[in-house]
């Protein structure tokens, strides 16, 4: 049977004595190596004198043989071990305690010299107290050793003058509780250990034979309350299987679709595409990346990234222009940047500076796939419902209505795009340019009757000049020429270029004396002044030329070599000019 550790007194630890709850029991003897129940730790500091003198009623002193017995026993066990009166100096005692019960220290060292021994209850096999405690004190106080079952395991003790814990033994009841706690409520149902489940969805058995086969401990468990453990929500457990699925499949997915982005080769096709043809329109300041994304969306290429590297690749890749490009499905990011970047394949008509409209008409009809002839019948039968000016048109001398407002520019084309709209498209760019510059304002300050002769102006020097130097100082000469006081060629332009415009050639070499005999309104050999109309189309260089002009006092002008174009101030001057122009004529003819 195991000791309780009790002080002395008549109450039995153990709560199935009769006389258990004793109300006289106001504090407990807290065992050596065990917290108090406060929660806080104790410290075991050893007997000193100083108690031996506050409560010399209550002291019961052991024969002075067996205490000098013990104090030698002490001294040969610990040899090194200081006087208590060294470690711990004098302090006053707390608390005065109950005058039936020995002092709580004082039961914690009862081997130290004169130390209070109390006696201690001795207990049946039933735990009952058997009333022999005071011999059993009077044999201890002969023989140190009375009472002491030899065969027993006697718990050791750490120092001398410690009190063996009684309480850590296999078969030990807990220690005993203060009065005050003796019958608390019992521990809240949380705290005890949970059940292991039986499934995930089911929420584990009951206590009437689903649970385990564990005799029927659950409803013995702390808590009183049944015994059933907590159910879990399988409907939650399955959520949560989801939510975690869900998040691991989506990481995975994308760490996959970065790997594949980031290190995978560039999805692209092979080959020039399929014979299905598409006309996709590339914007103006369109970066490689918004035209991969462009021919991406039309089916053209597989993707944005082998379209941008083939074109850093090719050397003309970042060249590539804004515009209509007939392409094909399924075409090869290489195959579609080469045709790109090939000016004849882009799916535009460029109005080259100068042009007449007649070559313009061509262009159209092959671009568009029509038949030769039609874009002029148009312009002839509709001329007058496709945009014009009301100051253009209205000579009835004029070959072409349309001529000098097909302004020089590139035009994308579409599979909507006609004759029609095309022409139209061309003579509002034409009518907001020339509205631009103010030319109605500024005719009548160059000499001139209408804006259409500041037009048909900047088409003569378009078509005389070399290269855009000679610009300024061929409208000089126009002007110069168009003066009243021009007594050299008498107010006559005699421009090569109005003679092949009313024959519809190019040619340098013609015989003079067929074209001064030629009477046509837009032949400028025979008569004085400007044409009815223009003969080309000016462009920006021209017409800014015609609007400031060099008045540099040039009358006339000839190319010798055909490329380089010299400008005189007199007759003289220029009949030098024409004869060496005549005789490296005659060389290169081999005549």
């Amino acid at each position: 049977m195991t000791e309780y550790g009790r002080g002395g007194g008549s109450e039995p630890w153990h709560p199935e004595d009769p006389l258990y709850g004793d109300l006289a029991w106001t504090a407990h003897q807290t065992q050596q190596g065990h917290a108090p129940y406060g929660g806080a730790p104790q410290q075991d500091y050893p007997q000193e004198p100083q108690y031996q003198q506050q409560y010399p009623q209550h002291q019961e002193y052991v024969p002075q043989q067996h205490a000098q017995q013990q104090h030698a026993q002490q001294q040969h066990a610990h040899p090194q071990q200081p006087h208590a009166e060294h470690l711990y100096p004098q302090q006053p005692h707390p608390q005065q305690p109950h005058p039936e019960q020995p002092h709580p220290q004082q039961q914690q060292y009862p081997q130290q010299q004169g130390a209070y021994a109390p006696q201690q209850p001795v207990y049946d096999s039933q735990g009952w107290d058997t009333g022999q405690s005071q011999y059993v004190a009077a044999a201890a106080q002969s023989d140190a050793y009375a009472g002491v079952d030899p065969y027993a395991q006697q718990p050791v003790s750490g120092y001398p003058g410690e009190t063996p814990d009684l309480y850590t033994t296999p078969d030990a009841y807990p220690p005993p509780q203060p009065p005050g706690r003796r019958h608390l409520e019992p521990e809240p149902a949380e705290q005890a250990e949970e059940e292991p489940e039986t499934g995930l969805l089911t929420g584990g058995g009951d206590d009437e034979g689903d649970g385990p086969a564990d005799g029927g401990r659950r409803s013995g468990r702390k808590g009183g309350k049944g015994g059933k453990p907590k159910q879990r929500s399988g409907t939650a457990c399955l959520l949560a299987a989801v939510v975690i699925i869900g998040v691991v499949g989506g990481g995975g997915y994308y760490g996959y679709t970065y790997i594949k982005d980031r290190f995978a080769t560039a999805a692209d096709y092979a080959g020039e595409g399929t014979g299905e043809s598409v006309d996709v329109e590339i914007p103006k300041g369109a970066s490689l990346a918004t035209m991969g994304n462009i021919l991406k969306k039309q089916g053209i290429v597989a993707s944005v990234e082998a379209f941008t590297t083939a074109a850093h690749v090719n050397p003309k890749g970042k060249s590539i222009q804004p515009g209509v490009y007939p392409l094909k499905k399924k075409m090869s990011a290489a195959a579609a940047v080469t045709l790109m970047t090939d000016p004849t394949k882009l799916n535009v008509i460029t109005v080259p500076e100068g042009k007449r409209n007649s070559e313009v008409y061509k262009a159209i009809d092959t671009r568009l796939g029509k038949p030769e002839g039609t874009t002029e019948a148009i312009a002839k039968s509709q001329g007058k419902n496709l945009g014009l000016p009301a100051w253009a048109g209205n000579n009835p001398k004029i070959m072409d209505p349309l001529e000098g407002f097909l302004y020089p520019a590139r035009y994308d084309l579409s599979k909507d795009t006609t004759p029609e709209s095309l022409l139209k498209q061309m003579i509002k760019q034409a009518t907001d340019k020339y509205t631009e510059l103010g030319i109605e304002a500024k005719a009548k300050d160059l000499g001139l009757e209408n804006p259409l002769q500041v037009v048909t102006v900047a088409s003569l020097v378009n078509a005389e000049g070399k290269n855009h130097d000679d610009f300024r100082k061929m409208s000089e000469v126009v002007y110069n020429r168009l003066k009243k006081t021009n007594d050299v060629t008498n107010q006559k332009l005699e421009f090569d270029s109005t003679y092949n415009y009313l024959k519809g050639t190019s040619n340098i070499n013609f015989s003079m004396k067929e074209a001064r005999a030629l009477d046509h309104p837009y032949n400028t050999h025979f008569v004085k002044g400007l044409p009815p109309g223009p003969i080309g189309n000016p462009g920006a260089d021209a017409l800014s030329a015609t609007l400031n002009p060099d008045h540099g006092g040039w009358m006339f002008f000839v190319s010798v070599d055909g490329t380089t174009t010299t400008f005189t101030q007199t007759y003289d001057e220029h009949q030098k000019l024409v004869a060496e122009f005549l005789e490296r004529q005659k060389q290169k003819n081999g005549g």
